[in-house]
């Protein structure tokens, strides 16, 4: 009996272990035709899938946009389950790739993780994320301008179809219309008009983020233009002077004399529903009709952008190395990318952001749905906001930059 015991439980070690080579192998084989093959394939192997998305979960309306609006319907299309797992900080995502990667975890929990700027450049240089699959989604090809410098540069980083853009952020400045009647069309006549009116004008201090925008928004004009900086390896033996002269040219005008600088956008923000200043400035186009809203900012407030163009940031999604479910997640990015879902982002009361497809590349129909999507009254039409934008530059020097202002202006 005994002998028989040790010979039927040999088996099963055998039986198991087989299954667990073919389950690697599985894996393995899965990873490289997903890569390849075609798309009903991938939405095959996806139905059924429940997918782990990995996304910041700091604002209501992004969670029930995702739990309440995204979550049954990619069901319904795809019969893939969305599972969102909030977090506070991408870059704890990323030590959670590498510690499982540094012990060889090929099932790993995450499946999607929202991402951009330094987390990319550091998931991508650590060989974290799965591999380029951008082109396999057919709403990538139908709908994203993928050779724009916006899309195709995440901070200066080359996304070389590791991520897919997710949303658009872009820089706006905020101004009360019944104060000012033609805002400034350059960071120039930003200055002349700051000059003829002394102490309604400030921005953050860096490292706040949008004052840190600002800065990066001025370098662009006094220094000829952000292509220069695209590609540049060199960006620190730059000549910034330009730069310096023109914050500090500013300075003696703006509010309280340029003697202090408020320490965040919040603060600005109630400077400008104060009245105390006349404009105020965003990351977020949707932000002024947003803070409208809420009775925060007087209804006459409305937003510009500069001729020369304004900073856009791209956020990403994108799929890790020992993902288990990849034909899910890429079924889901998909969906998220599809002009249905992204007009829903749009609405100001799921998310109100830039969507990440570009509008030319839509069909008839689905413009007149774009022209028509009440933004709220002070948010430039989507097609404004996408002929006047420009990149960010390379992630690794926006901490530099923050440390020349406090170098050449804050401590002059």
């Amino acid at each position: 009996m005994k002998k028989l015991i040790i010979t039927v439980l040999s088996l099963l070690l055998i039986v198991l272990a087989g299954c667990g080579v073919q389950q690697e192998q599985a894996q393995e084989g899965t990873s490289l035709n997903l890569l390849e093959t075609d798309w009903e394939t991938i939405l095959d192997e996806a139905e059924g899938q429940t997918v782990n998305f990995h996304m910041w979960g700091g604002d209501d309306r992004y969670n029930r946009y995702i739990d309440e609006w995204v979550t049954p319907k990619l069901k319904e299309e795809t019969g893939v389950i969305l599972n969102r797992v909030a977090i506070t900080d991408t870059k704890d995502v990323i030590n959670k790739l590498q510690n499982e990667q540094s012990v060889n975890k090929t099932d790993g929990t995450v499946d999607i993780i929202w991402i951009n700027g330094e987390n990319f450049k550091l998931a991508k240089d650590n060989g974290l994320l799965w591999g380029s699959f951008a082109s396999q989604l057919p709403n990538v090809n139908q709908y994203v301008d993928i050779n724009a410098p916006d899309i195709q540069l995440d901070f200066g980083e080359n996304t070389e179809g590791l991520e897919v853009p997710w949303g658009k952020a872009q820089f706006v400045f905020i101004y009360d219309e019944t104060k000012i009647s033609h805002p400034p069309k350059s960071m120039k006549e930003l200055g002349e008009w700051i000059k003829q009116n002394p102490g309604k004008f400030t921005y953050p201090a860096p490292p706040d983020f949008t004052g840190s925008a600002f800065v990066r928004q001025a370098l662009y004009e006094t220094t000829g233009g952000y292509e220069q900086y695209l590609n540049s390896e060199n960006v620190k033996e730059w000549d910034y002077t330009p730069l310096w002269d023109y914050l500090n040219e500013i300075e003696s005008n703006l509010w309280r004399g340029g003697e202090t600088y408020p320490e965040s956008l919040a603060k600005l923000d109630q400077l400008f529903s104060n009245g105390e200043v006349w404009m105020t400035m965003a990351y977020d186009p949707g932000k002024a009709s947003s803070q409208i809203e809420k009775g925060v900012f007087p209804e006459t407030t409305r937003t510009f952008v500069l001729e020369g163009g304004t900073l856009s940031n791209t956020h990403y999604l994108s799929i890790p190395f020992n993902s288990e479910h990849q034909a899910g997640a890429m079924a889901a990015i998909n969906y998220l990318l599809s002009p249905e879902a992204q007009f829903s982002k749009m609405n100001p009361e799921h998310w109100g952001e830039g969507m990440s497809l570009d509008p030319s590349k839509l069909s008839n129909e689905d413009r007149e749905q774009l022209k028509s999507l009440d933004l709220g009254i002070a948010t430039l039409p989507a097609e404004e906001l996408a002929n006047f934008k420009v990149p960010e530059i390379p992630a690794n020097y926006v901490k530099w930059l923050e440390e020349g202002w406090f170098e050449y202006v804050a401590k002059r």
